[in-house]
């Protein structure tokens, strides 16, 4: 760790955690249209910020919120691309937060408040780490280019169509993307993800009568669209959470022995996951661990049934149609249009004849898994190390980041996902919070990896 840089940080602590508060006091809710001034001051409040810290900054806009590109140049004219976002989620239910979710309040050395981990807290330990060094070192080692969204938490196209447009330039020279909006083991155990799950997702209708009928005068001569889109979906798996769709796992990459390995050493206690999730027991039993059913395995999830009536009291009718919404998490080596394809014929082999299936909004997005032994992300482990105190470990994420995917694709760059986050933060919920010796921790890795040279050879 360069001393100066951790001297910087170190005078510098209450001034960073102003400008933190500050920076979240910006409702900055991209899915409500009542926050669009929000949003366009918070992107503001950015650039004026990277400017006074000596970057480049200007706005990209788009057909949403826009994106705030900052720019500082570097000893090499190798590229490391920071990816973060400063738009947050909704904060509903209001009457659930101890305190205002957009007055930011320091308590028992976490910082609450809308956004904290979610993704302010974190990115702007990456800005805070670039301003030490151009305050001591001069210049990091190769020049760093900030890509902050709007659009993260409501899934808006500025940043991908930027991407598109902007590859072959934004590919050249880039030797890698940095994300920090995930996890690390604990409080004290920072961490590397090296995979996220891809999503397919798709609603399906089946349709019976032209309209709802009487089910004394229908009732057993007339299919049920419910009762059916119940049947063909208890085809799809069994109770023990098992997918029994023929040729659904076809690609499926196996874990590796070291992977395994890795996951039993994580200490992951099935007694707290099955008390946090509130449920009586985990599906199984099989020879799967928990941490190899959340992160390495594919699922098919049923989000939500409706159809006919949903009142009060009774209605004796046979529905005209019902409706079910699903997901399917992906795995690394699964092509998502051919696991879609598959489920549609699935689906429509087992749709009784009395019903008509409709299937809409099937979309996809592919699982990813990089090399845990380039260059970036062993300069991603060094630096955490550094910043920490503590080794890193690598972990997998049962979720889905697509950016992560189009900047791997668009740009052909590895990613690392070094996120300084907590599962207990409460990342879109009521009193989401971010320990402030995360904070300043961050702040010295994010520094110790823009200042490591062998960061920015790429995948050689």
């Amino acid at each position: 760790m360069d001393e100066k840089v951790s001297h910087y940080v170190e005078q510098n602590r209450d001034r960073f955690l102003s400008e933190l508060q500050e920076f979240l006091r910006f409702a900055s809710v991209s899915a409500q249209p009542a926050h669009r001034p929000d949003m366009r001051s918070c992107a503001q409040w950015l650039i004026d910020h990277f400017r006074s810290i000596g970057l480049e900054a200007s706005l990209v806009e788009g057909d949403g919120h826009p994106i705030v590109r900052a720019r500082a140049a570097g000893r090499s004219d190798r590229r490391l691309i920071i990816y973060g976002h400063y738009d947050v989620q909704p904060v509903d239910p209001l009457d659930e937060w101890l305190t205002p979710p957009f007055e930011p309040t320091v308590r028992d050395g976490q910082l609450w408040a809308r956004g904290a981990t979610d993704d302010k807290g974190q990115v702007f330990a990456h800005v805070k780490a670039l301003e030490a060094i151009l305050n001591t070192a001069g210049a990091p080692a190769g020049e760093v280019l900030f890509l902050l969204e709007g659009e993260e938490e409501c899934g808006g196209t500025v940043l991908p169509h930027y991407l598109e447009r902007e590859k072959d330039q934004l590919a050249a020279g880039t030797a890698g993307v940095v994300v920090s909006d995930s996890e690390m083991v604990d409080e004290n155990t920072p961490a590397i993800t090296y995979a996220l799950r891809g999503t397919a997702a798709m609603e399906l209708t089946v349709q019976g009568p032209r309209r709802d009928l009487h089910s004394g005068t229908y009732g057993g001569a007339v299919g049920n669209p419910a009762a059916a889109l119940a049947w063909m979906l208890s085809q799809c798996l069994n109770p023990a959470g098992e997918i029994t769709i023929d040729g659904f796992h076809d690609g499926v990459r196996p874990l590796a022995d070291w992977e395994k390995e890795n996951f039993a050493q994580l200490g992951h206690q099935d007694e707290a996951f099955r008390q946090e999730a509130g449920v009586s027991a985990l599906l199984g039993p099989d020879e799967a661990t928990t941490l190899e059913k959340v992160w390495a395995r594919p699922t098919f999830e049923i989000n939500g049934i409706y159809g006919g009536y949903l009142g009060q009291g009774g209605k004796t009718i046979i529905p005209a149609s019902a409706t079910a919404k699903i997901t399917m998490r992906l795995v690394p080596d699964q092509d998502p249009q051919k696991v879609i394809q598959t489920v549609k014929r699935h689906l429509q082999a087992v749709c009784p004849d009395f019903a008509r299936l409709t299937i809409r909004d099937a979309f996809a997005t592919p699982a990813v898994c990089f090399d845990i032994d380039s260059p970036l992300i062993r300069s991603g482990r060094r630096a955490l190390e550094q910043g920490f105190g503590s080794e890193p470990r690598f972990i997998r994420c049962g979720g889905s980041i697509p950016v992560v995917e189009t900047f791997a694709r668009c740009l052909k760059a590895p990613v690392l996902l070094m996120g300084f986050g907590l599962t207990s933060n409460g990342a879109h919920s009521p009193n989401e919070h971010f320990a402030l010796k995360s904070f300043y921790q961050a702040i010295r890795a994010s520094a110790c990896l823009a200042l490591d040279a062998s960061a920015y050879q790429g995948t050689s």
